[in-house]
């Protein structure tokens, strides 16, 4: 992708369903389920490198000893940075006193991180905070083990200031309003209150001493009547993991199925995690054996090993992240490199079209790295529609064709190249913004003598574009260099108009090209009323409740077609001292849900939100705009 963009987050949970010497004497090693957590994380690692962080519950240690242990890091490197102080203490100690090793119960009373559950969390910093505060995951530590809490999520409410003022009727007095403390409050509230409803009914109808009390407790206690009840008035998109205490871990999804959720189980793991690669990987087994979490469900683990999903919340119309196919998650899953090799090859008859099926003066080529599976796509499309003009044109030839004919139309074939490279990261250490500026039209290189200069179309497909700021002060002046006669972008992604508010880093209207090419478009037809007439309706629903919302941002674009607003935003991305012609061309809704039918949610596109707590988003971001209020709508 040109323009960078982050979300949040990604999550790993394992739970060992065996007694740690088990793993000892099959793997020669007390901790493999630390060495599988790390794993997960390290192949999830696109997800989230701003911060990371995990912990671990061990079973049955005797009083005085830590049962959980938790590290985080926010240094440059922080999946390496939580885990190499433990692995060296874990080689020390085996050089030192290798027979330790060995001993199940010193490993659990004297080394950290020697646990049967493991929940780990990869972060980016989209609000710009990645003290380590701020860092995944959380814990509320309290003597009662079933009031004991750690939580780490991937996910954004829209709906933070109700969760919190629900917080504040239940009793609670919550110092922080940010949204993954409002969670784990509200979590920890029914928790404790199902700890006392438990506690008081043993006191009363048993004789059963104190210390049996809490252990009944920790049999008894329902953890997806808890998330059941907490999760009530969430409004956003979220997949979070956690475990209490007693030793019971979950993994709960939104129920629209917004962020993804995978999980694999046998007799001896239950794992799951946000990418399905990751765990096929990790665990080398195959993408049959890997389920996706419901939506709408918590995956639970009991204490006891008892594995069942259970639904915490109705489950409405499935809208799963369609920007997760087309870039987030890692495009070694079967599915999703299948799916952006056809964005690419849906792009071809608008790619053909632009170029004028010329392939003598055409090159194709993509921004790397992230686009290459729909290059390919797009090849295939390409190479279909010369296959077709090819046998056209032999049985023109008729019976007996002459073989230099044939070897002439037989060499009709697209012109491939590696255009663009992507040189490693530079730091943008310099303050000033224009020599910034300048800094950044470097981040991309080219590949010289790949063109006839003043003759070819050079042809370059990215997987989508939000802000175009990248291309417009990199990315064409780079490709420009080569003196093309004219440059077509090609995104493998429709159009990008509206906020996403569900933990993708896209907050602000005034940042899509796409709607800075309607505004302007609206002002070169004389229809600015339009603007004042949304922003007065927008206004106009501000008391009300999400629920009644609508998403009046949409009457933006309703003048212009799709097209008019890609010919706008070519002229706004096109540099004034460029040489070449420029044509941002993009995918349609329709082939987007062709090409993904399984994850259809597109509010970034459409404007159809699957909450309420998007309209609300939506209609606050352009008022924003309207207002010139330069901060986030959520």
């Amino acid at each position: 992708m040109s323009d960078k963009i982050t979300h949040e987050c990604g999550i790993a949970m394992i739970r060992l369903l065996k007694p740690l010497d088990y793993y000892l004497e099959k793997y020669g090693t007390a901790f493999w389920g630390l060495k599988k957590l790390y794993l997960l994380m390290e192949k999830q690692h696109n997800r989230g490198q701003d911060g990371a962080g995990f912990a671990s519950l061990k079973f049955g240690l005797r009083p005085g000893h830590e049962y959980i242990n938790r590290v985080r890091s926010n240094a440059s490197s922080p999946i390496k940075a939580c885990f190499t102080p433990i692995f060296d203490e874990i080689s020390k100690e085996t050089a030192t006193h290798p027979e330790n090793m060995y001993d199940i119960d010193w490993l659990k009373h004297n080394m950290d991180f020697a646990g049967e559950i493991f929940i780990g969390h990869l972060r980016y910093g989209t609000f710009g905070k990645n003290k380590i505060e701020y860092l995944h995951p959380f814990h509320i530590h309290h003597h009662w083990k079933t009031k004991s809490l750690v939580v780490a999520g991937n996910f954004n409410m829209t709906n933070t200031d109700e969760i919190f003022n629900q917080l504040i009727e239940l009793g609670q007095h919550p110092v922080q309003t940010a949204d993954t403390i409002t969670i784990m409050e509200m979590i920890s509230n029914y928790l404790d209150e199902e700890s006392d409803r438990i506690y008081n009914q043993l006191v009363a109808e048993t004789n059963l001493s104190k210390n049996e009390i809490l252990h009944e407790i920790e049999q008894r206690l329902d953890l997806g009547t808890v998330l059941k009840k907490a999760a009530q008035k969430w409004d956003g998109g979220y997949v979070m993991g956690g475990f209490v205490g007693n030793g019971d871990v979950f993994v709960l999804r939104d129920p629209c199925g917004i962020r993804p959720a995978f999980f694999y189980q046998d007799d001896e793991v239950v794992v799951a995690a946000s990418e399905r690669p990751a765990i096929q990987t990790v665990f080398n087994v195959p993408a049959e054996a890997i389920h996706e979490i419901t939506p709408g469900n918590a995956l639970i683990v009991r204490q006891n090993n008892e594995i069942k999903m259970v639904e915490c919340l109705p489950q409405r119309e499935i809208k799963q992240c369609s920007f997760e196919r087309i870039y987030f998650s890692r495009g070694t899953d079967k599915d999703i490199y299948q799916e952006r090799r056809k964005l690419g090859e849906l792009l071809t008859p608008r790619i053909l079209k632009s170029v004028n099926y010329d392939f003598d003066n055409t090159v194709f080529s993509y921004i790397p790295n992230t686009a290459i599976s729909a290059f390919y796509g797009m090849f295939d499309g390409l190479r279909k529609h010369c296959n077709e003009v090819k046998k056209e044109k032999i049985l023109q030839l008729g019976s007996n064709p002459k073989a230099e004919d044939v070897e002439c139309i037989l060499a009709m074939m697209p012109r491939l190249d590696n255009i663009a490279v992507k040189d490693a990261k530079l730091r943008t250490f310099i303050s000033q913004d224009s020599q910034r500026d300048d800094l950044v039209t470097h981040v991309y290189d080219i590949t010289y003598g790949t063109i006839n200069k003043d003759v070819d179309t050079l042809v370059v497909i990215d997987d989508s574009i939000v802000r175009g700021t990248t291309l417009r002060q990199s990315i064409l002046r780079i490709l420009d260099r080569l003196r093309p006669k004219k440059i077509i972008i090609a995104s493998s992604a429709p159009q990008i108009r509206y906020p996403d508010c569900y933990g993708i880093d896209m907050a602000k209207m005034s940042d899509f090209i796409a709607f800075q090419a309607a505004i302007a478009l609206l002002k070169e037809t004389k229809q600015t009323h339009v603007i004042n007439h949304v922003y007065k309706k927008c206004k106009s629903q501000e008391g009300l409740p999400k629920e009644e919302m609508v998403n009046y941002v949409r009457e933006i674009y309703e003048p212009f077609t799709a097209e008019e607003i890609s010919t706008k935003i070519s002229e706004l991305l096109r540099p004034k001292d460029l040489n070449a012609e420029v044509q941002i061309i993009f995918n349609s809704i329709t082939d987007l849900h062709t090409a993904c039918p399984n994850n259809n949610g597109d509010w970034y596109f459409t404007g159809r939100y699957p909450t309420p707590g998007g309209n609300k988003v939506v209609n606050r971001s352009f008022i924003n705009y309207v207002e010139q209020r330069n901060e986030r709508a959520y």
